[in-house]
């Protein structure tokens, strides 16, 4: 997960769209903004969701993600504000803080919740689905904490980067 310096130069990419995100709900009542996913069709292989949720109203996020399945894709969470713990059938649990991710493959199938960790104050983040390829489509569920002191974080011109996967190329 570490960045790696290379001679290999990236090439600029320019946005080619722009896709707004949509208010709506999810879970027992957790107000977002969904882009990708918001409408059928509106997604780009292999990203079939992006969800952003943040709210300083408890009323907005308290009822959080009660137990649900998942099967064929995996979910990548990023928390920026607020507590959050996740945990499924298998046994797994942890809580995602500032700055941690949660990266959860659900494989042939996975039952899990997402539920807040405070009773007030802001709670922000985002979560993007990620679909499986077709071989890996059943594989068994997996689970991963990544707290935020393990990501690396690469500071540049014009902004930071925090690594959550893969390698980072870049000409210095």
């Amino acid at each position: 997960m570490a960045a790696t310096k290379s001679s290999e130069h990236m090439t600029p990419r320019r946005i080619q769209t722009v896709v707004p995100g949509t208010d709506t709900s999810d879970g027992a009542g957790v107000r977002l903004r969904r882009s990708l996913g918001a409408q059928r069709g509106l997604y780009h292989d292999p990203f079939l969701m992006l969800d952003e949720f943040g709210t300083d109203r408890p009323e907005e996020y308290i009822a959080g993600f009660p137990p649900h399945p998942h099967r064929g894709f995996e979910t990548v969470t990023l928390m920026l504000e607020g507590r959050m713990l996740h945990e499924d059938h298998m046994g797994n649990h942890g809580e995602l803080g500032p700055g941690s991710v949660q990266w959860m493959t659900a494989g042939r199938g996975v039952i899990h919740s997402e539920m807040p960790q405070q009773q007030e104050g802001r709670l922000r983040g985002f979560q993007l689905w990620i679909n499986l390829p077709a071989a890996e489509k059943m594989k068994p569920a997996a689970w991963r904490d990544i707290p935020a002191a393990d990501i690396p974080v690469v500071t540049f011109e014009g902004g930071t980067l925090r690594l959550v996967a893969g390698p980072l190329r870049w000409r210095a």
